[in-house]
């Protein structure tokens, strides 16, 4: 398949910030070599709003006296393929992470060892700083900048990719001088070997020193400061005759030929060749530019001027480079607020730990500070800022001589290290003497998640996930607590985790139904209505119990789907039952706390029995007792909306709960439901009638009427019709059943009647 080529159209769009590039007065006519009249840039990136962005900012602009062509690539594989065959490939701007983290990389690898393209010249970018290219991978594979894709603005980027392009003209004009190039390839291997920014500028007059065949007597200088006078020249690296300049000023008075020099480069913002010295300009960011002075015996000819050109081409970004990545290394590695190690860090630091001896005798411990929301919420950000200094203070000073202490999140901090030391008892000690903040006594507590990483089968981020289930079992059972995590509660979490996926999968599969148990008259025993019921039966045959899918689907927020479709098909049953003549009947649906709580559950409800037609009067919504005594305002407020859409409300399970009889009233209710533990008991003693008898005359002194469900025997209809109930359900009357069989039953029960 031919490469895509993105033809050049002129851009028309206006960009607020990067909208001049300034080009050359004058340009020069176009090559006469015989080379191509065009720069052919690829762009490997999966994102193609990256393809178009680029190709947009950069499409109408020209380089050098030449347009742009661009190759698009969007995978790192297809881009081995085109450049197999591609020629002539000027730049590359290369994402870092495609199909793995280091798709990047690794076709820098075989672009430079594999088909040996030396000159083209590669700029990598990235939307996740955290994948960073190491220092050794910049130097070994000649990479040409680094950027992050938030930075490169259409100005940013027309620089870099001209320097880039620049950089590769002057390579292929000069490769009939390879000592020069070989010399400018050799020293920029040398140069990005070295480690921070003062050993690298040392290592810059070596080889221009180098470059020039003589001694390397010489000082580079970093400009501090504006452009407008007020800036200052620091020397960075002095040597030969300027050595006693080294961390020092550099100054009109110290040194006037230099700074004279020094400062025309600057001003120009290029090199300045005379017959006793070489001034080299380096374009830094952020008004941070750098520049050379070397003595020579001869002003260098023009091979020698161009190939300090392409030299100091590469130098600028190296020392820009240094300084990012030793910055980018910091923020992928270190919590910017606390200087402590981040979570990337703290897994590197643990998967060591796994595969060495310490590993026997170490503990991982989250600290969870209880309540820091809170306290970050009143009494400002600035102020939480300042207090999680101080714990991670007190956290290093207490513990960090004998472990290794990390942030991972927000007001989470995690410590790794002996068990001696990493024990709850050692660390929640740290919390009883208050932080004074800003002259203020701040009182904390904290909760923790241990993992014994003796016990510990995987990998440092595996047990980072452990240590986070046993936070989370500590926090649901009390604060300022701890516990460590098992195996067992492991399996327990992927056995959940592995239901919730099979959850949704099957809802999506439509292997979950509705079926619908019917509500008996016990004086009559006709059916005055029915409970929709939610099943699930798996592809192979096999029924999954509500009482393991309905707690997952309430956690994981599945609930709120089924929830809704549920009472959307129950609804249309109810319709599709008037139409068959059924008028008189019920509709029960149950409805969970989950469902309930959520901000459009009453819109929700209205648009069912809209699209459905369903009457309002026929449908009923069953909440438990436990969630009827939980915020008892809101639920007040909201039984009041939802009565008025006309549906009737009952409470299932009750007696199970402790609902008051005060609050009872208030409650806008119209059904008690006794729970089936009560009529089992019916039977068994006197005493176990006792309290559905209680339910029974509790509605009806409330003029609320009562159902019983459960009902398995025709000894538990009797006794519960003598003590007044009204209404059952349960297995002596019907099963569940589905839609088309319970109309059957339904029909075949009126027929009976009319018999």
């Amino acid at each position: 398949m031919p490469p895509p080529i993105t033809p050049l159209e002129p851009s028309t769009a206006k960009d607020d910030q990067d909208d001049l590039v300034f080009l050359e007065e004058h340009p020069a006519p176009p090559d006469a070599s015989g080379a191509r009249n065009v720069w052919r840039v690829m762009i490997v990136d999966d994102d193609e709003d990256v393809h178009s962005t680029t190709t947009f900012a950069l499409g109408n602009l020209d380089m050098q006296h030449r347009p742009l062509e661009f190759v698009h690539a969007y995978s790192a594989s297809q881009a081995r393929d085109m450049l197999a065959h591609e020629r002539e490939i000027a730049v590359i701007l290369l994402d870092v992470v495609m199909e793995q983290d280091d798709a990047g990389l690794h076709l820098v690898r075989y672009i430079r060892e594999t088909l040996k393209l030396a000159d083209v010249r590669i700029i990598l970018r990235t939307g996740q700083p955290g994948y960073a290219p190491e220092i050794d991978a910049i130097r070994d594979f000649d990479i040409n900048d680094y950027k992050t894709k938030s930075e490169l603005t259409r100005i940013k980027l027309f620089t870099t990719v001209t320097a880039a392009i620049r950089s590769y003209e002057q390579i292929r004009k000069i490769n009939d001088s390879r000592r020069g190039l070989n010399q400018i390839v050799q020293g920029s291997t040398e140069l990005m070997s070295l480690h921070g920014v003062k050993n690298f500028a040392a290592g810059v007059l070596a080889q221009i020193g180098a470059l020039l065949c003589q001694d390397d007597s010489g000082v580079l200088c970093v400009k501090e400061g504006e452009d407008d006078g007020g800036h200052e020249l620091v020397v960075m690296a002095a040597s030969g005759a300027y050595g006693h300049l080294d961390n020092t000023f550099l100054t009109a008075e110290k040194l006037p030929r230099v700074h004279q020099a020094m400062e025309l480069a600057l001003a120009e913002r290029r090199n300045v060749y005379r017959a006793d010295s070489v001034t080299l300009y380096f374009a830094g960011k952020a008004s941070r530019d750098f520049v050379a002075h070397i003595d020579v015996c001869r002003q260098p000819g023009e091979i020698n001027e161009r190939l300090l050109d392409v030299f100091c081409s590469n130098v600028a970004v190296g020392l820009d480079n240094v300084e990012l990545v030793s910055h980018l290394h910091n923020a992928a590695f270190y919590d910017q607020l606390s200087k402590l190690p981040n979570r990337t860090r703290l897994v590197e630091i643990l998967d060591a730990t796994l595969a060495g001896p310490s590993r026997e005798a170490s503990t991982l411990s989250l600290v969870d500070l209880d309540h820091f929301a809170e306290t970050n919420d009143a009494l400002g950000h600035q102020f939480g800022d300042l207090l999680l200094v101080a714990v991670a203070g007190r956290l290093q000073f207490e513990l960090g001589g004998q472990l290794t202490v990390a942030r991972i999140g927000g007001d989470i901090f995690c410590l790794v290290g002996d068990s001696a030391q990493v024990n709850p008892a050692k660390i929640l000690a740290l919390f009883q003497r208050p932080f004074s903040i800003d002259g203020q006594d701040v009182q904390l507590s904290a909760t923790l998640g241990l993992v014994r990483l003796s016990e510990h089968e995987g990998s440092g981020a595996d047990a980072l996930k452990d240590a986070d289930i046993a936070l989370k079992r500590a926090k649901s059972q009390q604060r300022a607590g701890h516990f460590y995590f098992s195996r067992s509660m492991g399996v327990e979490i992927r056995e959940r985790v592995r239901m919730m996926h099979a959850l949704r999968t099957a809802f999506g599969q439509n292997q979950l139904f509705v079926v619908y148990q019917p509500q008996i008259d016990l004086a009559t025993r006709r059916p005055v209505g029915a409970e929709a019921l939610l099943r699930w039966q798996t592809p192979d045959g096999k029924f999954i119990s509500p009482d393991r899918f309905i707690p997952i689907a309430e956690y994981s927020g599945l609930i709120i789907d089924l929830g809704e479709w549920v009472m959307r098909t129950a609804c249309r049953e109810l319709v599709d039952l008037r139409k068959a003549g059924h008028h008189d009947f019920m509709m029960s649906i149950n409805v969970s706390q989950v469902q309930f709580r959520h901000p459009h559950f009453l819109e929700m409800l209205r648009k069912a029995l809209e699209d459905t037609q369903a009457p309002p009067q026929y449908i009923e919504l069953e909440i438990t007792e436990s969630m009827a005594m939980e915020e008892p305002d809101m639920l007040i407020k909201m039984l009041g909306q939802i009565k008025q859409t006309g549906v009737s409300i009952a409470i299932d399970d009750f007696g199970t709960g402790f609902s008051s009889l005060s609050y009872l009233q208030r409650l806008q209710i119209d059904r008690l439901k006794i729970d089936r533990a009560f009529v089992t008991e019916i039977t068994g003693s006197a005493r176990g009638s006792s309290i559905a008898e209680m339910v029974i005359q509790l509605g009806r002194n409330l003029g609320l009427s009562v159902i019983a469900e459960g009902v398995e025997d025709e000894r538990q209809a009797q006794i519960l019709q003598a003590l007044g109930c009204p209404l059952a359900q349960g297995f002596l009357f019907a099963r569940p059943m589905t839609a088309a069989a319970l109309d059957g039953w339904l029909s075949n029960d009126a027929l009976e009647g009319a018999a």
